[in-house]
């Protein structure tokens, strides 16, 4: 069946879409958990059951595989109450007839529901006549649920460790496959071997013999050939990819994993060339996998979508993208930070967000994982870590440890924000015996790592009203660039009019195109790279700075074919075609 809608949510953050289903799914709205924090799960489960006047048993941390049970409660909870406020929707009662005229309004105007609605409800709104209809026809959005693959740490009881399926990452696998819960498992941040066998432990993510999964694959990738490798791996094991989700290397929110300089209108351009080849060659692996399983065999190649997202913020870009690269749906996160219907928020975060300039928005280093994350200056969670800077205590005190990953001083892991970690770093560094300058600039590495698994998560709390004790009042939020040029909070309605063109909400007449800020943000961490290899570099780095020079070339080249008649688009892409040339000039004097 086709999507009700032609975007969806993504996931944002731990906190930010935490309960977004509860808040959309009735409405026909796909959006996406993050299941990292199962700390967080509990609280709101906790939170929803006494307001809903249903029975709420706590599940401690003493109880065996606490967090994979705590997530198979939250996400059973949540799917039963939308369930309901859907239910309660199709049965079209004088209560539920703004909800069911909010359901048809916010689709796009071309939407066959949509004139159908209109047409049976032109003359009277007779709920008693439409009750059948709605019954038939209205469909709920899906409940997805996603999974970063590398934050898998290893779990220890009196310091002897658990089986590898009591990792995070596993853990929180099983809890989705174990719940009532049939959509999306949305898996990002690259490959994890182990976690993409151990999805072969549950029925539920095989084909049946018409093909249809109870619980699909989705991968987050940001090239063609991630995609490949990942899709072959998995169908070698009878497990099926329904969903390729294409996102900006860098023109995105959250954690930003950069490709060699690829861009995301070449990228989608190869995947609409190439997407029945795909499915082909990865069925034709799928069916003797299947075979050797004595799974059910499907008849026919099963259906694969694509979706995009990372930068879109027009109508028109929103239809490009759908039109011209034929994708299933395009993912609009940033803006919906500013919806308090759809994300939770807390009300400082969210005035911080509509006053954020293009330079209050940064590609930083804060992230614990190693990998460039995307933050707000002057975000609550920064200013409390430099506070513990300031009274020599940097560091947090690291209460949730779910990204203590790393090994250099303790085998069960340290979170690299965290105070022990940042201490035992800087003993180590005091004794290399450095220049000032040199120490002054590893010391500024260590100490700008910052709590991102706690700072995530905290905003629901605030939001709520409910104890940040443990965590502390700090803040992190990882809006994309894009979110420079929303500047007003807004409810569904005119979210929905912007992305399907009946209303505009950006009044600033500077917003660049989605090609064109990518392209910007490319050339900028391209500069940077120049920056970091100088004239001692190695062959292998000079090579990859070629790479990356040579994709971005054959991307420019790609946008003035493509939009060989758009006069705007080419000014803008010749100023950046300007700062490529310069910087290609620097490299060859490398």
């Amino acid at each position: 069946m086709a999507n009700t809608h032609s975007f969806h949510i993504p996931v944002m953050g731990i906190g930010f879409t935490i309960d977004s289903p509860l808040k959309v799914s009735h409405l026909g709205i796909d959006s996406v958990i993050s299941l990292v924090d199962d700390i967080l799960l509990e609280k709101l489960r906790k939170m929803y059951c006494e307001i809903s006047n249903l029975p709420y048993a706590e599940i401690t941390d003493k109880t065996e595989d606490f967090r994979a049970l705590r997530i198979t409660s939250y996400l059973n909870l949540i799917q039963n109450l939308a369930e309901e406020k859907f239910q309660a929707l199709k049965v079209a009662t004088q209560e539920s007839s703004s909800e069911i005229k909010k359901y048809f309004s916010i689709l796009p105007d071309t939407s066959y529901l949509k004139k159908e609605f209109n047409k049976r409800t032109k003359t009277n709104f007779n709920l008693e006549e439409i009750k059948n209809w709605l019954k038939e026809n209205l469909t709920m959005g899906s409940i997805d649920v996603n999974i970063m693959t590398k934050v898998d740490k290893d779990n220890y009881i009196k310091n002897k460790q658990l089986p590898t399926e009591y990792n995070d990452a596993h853990a929180a696998l099983r809890g989705y496959a174990n719940s009532n819960v049939n959509s999306s498992l949305i898996l990002s941040a690259g490959m994890n071997p182990r976690l993409y066998s151990y999805i072969e432990q549950f029925d539920d993510f095989f084909p049946d013999k018409n093909g249809y999964i109870k619980k699909k694959i989705v991968l987050k990738v940001s090239d063609y050939r991630s995609a490949l490798i990942q899709g072959k791996f998995l169908s070698k094991k009878g497990l099926w990819v329904s969903e390729y989700r294409i996102e900006s290397g860098l023109n995105c929110g959250g954690h930003a994993f950069a490709t060699d300089g690829y861009l995301m209108g070449p990228i989608l351009e190869q995947f609409k060339k190439e997407k029945e080849d795909l499915a082909a060659n990865i069925y034709a692996i799928l069916i003797p996998a299947l075979e050797r399983k004595n799974k059910a065999i499907p008849q026919n190649i099963l259906p694969i979508k694509l979706t995009a997202q990372g930068g879109v913020g027009t109508a028109e870009e929103h239809n490009f993208i759908l039109n011209h690269y034929q994708v299933d749906s395009v993912g609009w996160g940033s803006p919906f930070l500013l919806v308090p219907e759809a994300t939770t928020v807390d009300k400082a975060t969210v005035d911080k967000l509509t006053t954020a300039k293009e330079n209050d928005l940064y590609l930083s280093n804060i992230s614990p994982l190693g990998i460039p994350f995307h933050s707000l200056k002057g975000n609550t969670k920064d200013v409390e870590k430099a506070t513990n800077i300031r009274k020599g205590r940097p560091g947090s005190s690291c209460p949730k440890k779910f990204v203590s990953l790393n090994k250099d001083f303790k085998e069960s892991g340290l979170c690299t924000a965290s105070r022990q970690y940042q201490h035992l770093k800087i003993k180590a560094l005091e004794k290399e015996e450095l220049s000032k300058e040199a120490y002054e600039k590893k010391y500024a590495r260590i100490i700008e790592k910052s709590c991102t698994c706690v700072g995530l998560g905290t905003s629901a709390l605030l939001t709520y009203g409910l104890s940040t004790k443990t965590e502390g009042d700090g803040v992190s939020i990882c809006p994309g660039p894009n979110m420079a040029y929303f500047s007003k909070t807004m409810n569904l309605n005119e979210i929905t009019d912007h992305i399907y063109g009946r209303k505009n909400v950006i009044s600033r007449k500077d917003r660049p195109h989605m090609f064109i800020k990518e392209l910007g943000i490319y050339l900028s961490f391209f500069k940077e790279k120049i920056k970091e290899t100088n004239t001692l570099s190695t062959p292998k780095q000079i090579k990859y700075l070629i790479t990356f020079r040579n994709n971005l070339l054959e991307g420019i080249n790609y946008y003035k074919s493509l939009f060989s008649e758009d006069i705007n688009f080419l000014k803008e892409l010749t100023k950046q075609e300007t700062k490529f040339n310069e910087l290609s000039i620097i490299l060859e004097d490398l």
